[in-house]
Order: C-alpha cells, then sequence, then structure tokens
C-alpha cells in the first residue's frame, strides 16, 4: 500500500502497573502507596513502514482500567483515519477528541476523558515525529510558526492570547533558534530531582540521596511534605545540612493542605529557605493559589501537574496566582494543549517548570521543555525539569542526564516506546510479573 493511501488500522491498549508502592517510591502525604502505572496505547497503521505511534497516561495504580477503557472509547474516532493527513495535522484528531458533543459531556476538557485525548494525541504525534526522521522537539522547533498555530485551540483563551500574539512569539524567537539549538545539544536542559525526596524515606536515605544530587550536578531538590509538621522540619533540616546552604530546596504539599493551613505551615518552614512550594491547596483553587503566594512571598508558588485544561492555566496567570508554571505532558490534552499552555506562559513571562517522575513523564515532557527552549520562550534562567530515578529502563529511549541536564533526545519521535518485554511482564493482571505476584500471595495465604 502506498503512504497516500495508508491509514491507522488498530488502536492497541495495555493496562500495564509497576510495584512501586513496595519500595516507597513515589510516596507524599496525599498519595502514601503509589503503583506507578501507564494506560498504554500503540497506534498501528498498514503503510508498511514499520513504524507506529506510542503514547499513553500516567496514573498510580487503582483506576488505570478506567483510563485504559476510556482510550479504548475513542477507537472508533481513530482507526481508519489517512495517516498523511493525520500525522500533517494532529490538530485535526484534537479538535475532533475533545468537540465531540457526547464525549465533552463527560469533561468538559477535564478528568479521565480528557486524559485519553491526551494520550491518543501524544501518540499521534510520537509517529508523525518518527515519520519525519525527527525528536518531537525539533519537529516543533523546526516548525513553520503558522503551522504551529494552527495546532492551537484558541477557544475560552482568545481574551488574553490571540492568534496574533501567538504568531508573533513564536517568530521572536526564531532569529537565534540555531544558535539556541546548538547549545541545546551541547549542554542540555537543567534538571532538578525529587529522588531523594519522597515522604516515605528514612533520613538516612534522604540524606545518601541529597547529598549524591550535589555530586552529580544537581542544583536542586524537592522534598515532600505536607503529613506532620515536626517530620517536616527534621527532614528540612537533615536536607539542608547535606546540600548546604546555598543550594535550592523545593518543597511539594501535593494538595494536602486548606489555605490558611498551606500559610501557616509554609511560613513554618522558612527557616530551611524553601525556593518553591508546589500544589499547596487544591489545583483548582485559583483565588486559594494566590491569597498562598501573597502571604508567603518570597517563597515562590508553583502547581500545574493536576490542572485540567489550559483554561484554568489562564485564569492562574491572570490572577497572579503562581509563580511557577508547571505543565504535565499526559494530564491535559496532549502535545497541541501544551502549545497553548507554553504560549500562554510565554505571554505572561512565567518559567514553565514540568511535573515529571511517574512513568515516562520525564522522557515525553524533555521535548515540550527543549522546544520551548528553542523556539519560544529562548531561555532556560529560573527553568527545571523534573527528575525522577525511576522506571527508565522500560523505554527504548530513556531519558539520559549529565551533570544534572537532560541530554536532548536524538532518536525520532516522543521518546513515548516501551520496551515489549516490559509491556508483557507488566500487564495488568496476566502480564509474568502479576501472575506470579498473584501465585505467590495466594500460596503465603
Amino acid at each position: 500500500m502506498t503512504p497516500s493511501t495508508a491509514r491507522i488500522t488498530a488502536v492497541d491498549t495495555y493496562d500495564i502497573r509497576f510495584p512501586t508502592s513496595r519500595e516507597l517510591d513515589g510516596s507524599d502525604a496525599m498519595n502514601p502507596d503509589p503503583d506507578y502505572s501507564a494506560a498504554y496505547l500503540i497506534l498501528r497503521t498498514d503503510a508498511g513502514d514499520g513504524l507506529e505511534g506510542h503514547g499513553f497516561t500516567f496514573t498510580i495504580g487503582r483506576g488505570n482500567d478506567v483510563q485504559v477503557a476510556a482510550i479504548d472509547a475513542l477507537r472508533g474516532h481513530i482507526v481508519g483515519r489517512p495517516l498523511d493527513a493525520l500525522c500533517a495535522d494532529p490538530g485535526s484528531l484534537n479538535r475532533d477528541l475533545i468537540g465531540d458533543s457526547q464525549l465533552r459531556w463527560l469533561g468538559p476538557e477535564k478528568g479521565v476523558m480528557h486524559m485519553a485525548i491526551g494520550a491518543v494525541v501524544n501518540a499521534v504525534w510520537d509517529l508523525a515525529a518518527k515519520r519525519a526522521d525527527k525528536p518531537l522537539w525539533k519537529l516543533l522547533a523546526d516548525a513553520d510558526p503558522e503551522w504551529l498555530v494552527s495546532q492551537v485551540d484558541f477557544r475560552y483563551i482568545a481574551d488574553v492570547l490571540t492568534r496574533e500574539e501567538a504568531l508573533g512569539l513564536l517568530r521572536r524567537g526564531a532569529p537565534d533558534r540555531v544558535a539556541r539549538e546548538a547549545d541545546l545539544l551541547r549542554r542540555g536542559y537543567p534538571g532538578y530531582t525529587t529522588s531523594p525526596g519522597w515522604l516515605g524515606y528514612s533520613d538516612e536515605k534522604l540524606t545518601r540521596l541529597a547529598r549524591r544530587a550535589v555530586a552529580d550536578g544537581f542544583t536542586q531538590i524537592k522534598l515532600k511534605v505536607g503529613a506532620d509538621l515536626g517530620d517536616d522540619i527534621r527532614r528540612l533540616r537533615a536536607a539542608r545540612a547535606a546540600v548546604g546552604p546555598d543550594f535550592r530546596i523545593a518543597i511539594d504539599a501535593n494538595q494536602r493542605w486548606n489555605v490558611g493551613e498551606a500559610i501557616e505551615w509554609t511560613k513554618a518552614l522558612t527557616e530551611f529557605d524553601p525556593y518553591w512550594v508546589e500544589e499547596p491547596t487544591s489545583p483548582d483553587d485559583i483565588l486559594g493559589h494566590a491569597a498562598v503566594r501573597a502571604a508567603v512571598a518570597p517563597v515562590k508558588v508553583a502547581t500545574g501537574e493536576h490542572v485540567q485544561n489550559r483554561i484554568v492555566f489562564k485564569q492562574l496567570l491572570q490572577a497572579e496566582a503562581i509563580d511557577i508554571l508547571q505543565i504535565d505532558a499526559a494530564r491535559v490534552g496532549g502535545v497541541n494543549e501544551n502549545l497553548a499552555i507554553l504560549l500562554l506562559a510565554a505571554k505572561f513571562g512565567i518559567p514553565v517548570c514540568p511535573h515529571a517522575g511517574g512513568v515516562g513523564l520525564c522522557e515525553l515532557v524533555q521535548h515540550l521543555s527543549m522546544f520551548d527552549y528553542v523556539a519560544l520562550s529562548g531561555t532556560t534562567e529560573d527553568r527545571v525539569i523534573e527528575y525522577v530515578d525511576h522506571l527508565h529502563g522500560h523505554f527504548e529511549n530513556p531519558v539520559v542526564m549529565r551533570r544534572g541536564h537532560y541530554a536532548a533526545p536524538l532518536a525520532p519521535g516522543f521518546s513515548a516506546e516501551m520496551r515489549a518485554a516490559s509491556i508483557e511482564e507488566y500487564t495488568y493482571p496476566d502480564g509474568a510479573f502479576w501472575a506470579a505476584d498473584l501465585v505467590t500471595r495466594e500460596t503465603a495465604a
């Protein structure tokens, strides 16, 4: 079959879970026992070139089957689409899926269905980048600004960001793009690590991993807080002693507090000079974030990993509620919506420091930040991508860290492709790991 008539022929889905709760990896004040999971999909075609589109959205265990079911519900909207047209305009699928009136009722543009749309759209971008023989960050950075703007849905954000303004922002970044790309390839993009800071870790493990972070070239770590103030004071004291007085330490409450608690608790930790406080309260509470920000300055306020869509990000920026905007590669409606959010951040001059970790989130979000640096914001000042040293070996093209920096991916695609052996072993509940685990538990009982 010739490429001009090739189509999407299948959407295969997988419920993939890793038993991270057993070592308390990922533990925080709101999520004490996460099993890092991915509702994963593969787009298959009849093009005959062997290329596939891989995408996923991240969950923490129970409910991953619900997320997979949501992706399955989109199959009829995808199978049969012409491949050339789809890869030339991924925004067409994004618009069709978020615009379907009956699916839209389940959101609109939020929750499980919106995350499913994001997973599918991201898989299309993975396939488009592979067909262009470019890593996604470079596909985006090389793209004509007019085409990039055509990929953005300006509905509900045009009151603060017009198409013309977005085009101007992208054109502004064009003159020095080649030099920035060379700098990115040479130096990488700065990261910070949350690996020392999980709430379930002992003080000894926290201290050891914090010292390792310094030795590995990071300039910032993050600690989970919010369960017990006395514990937080003790842990922050240990972390500060391990990294020294001039090293940035961020804190993350994972939505644990009411607004008043957030203010009081953050102030109680200021002796340790926290750089930002993350998710101090509900991600939907825009005015609450604004109140916290006004009260705890100069500690910065960061949020975004659970923000539902570009419209909520718009309001956080309008209300001057955040100092740091944290995109998530899999929470919103895929690359297209994250382009809108990056443009909003550029319009308001707010640094973007993405949420990562989880399963494959580091692999994905690096592309978005690198595009932002090369083609949009033009800076990495006060910008870092979260890094967590978990589960990268399950991906065909895992992230590479050098002296606390993400090395720019060179392989074509979105770095989303998981190893076939990992899919087979960790698919729930019948994969090799989970089947053996069930036998072990039944024997023990």
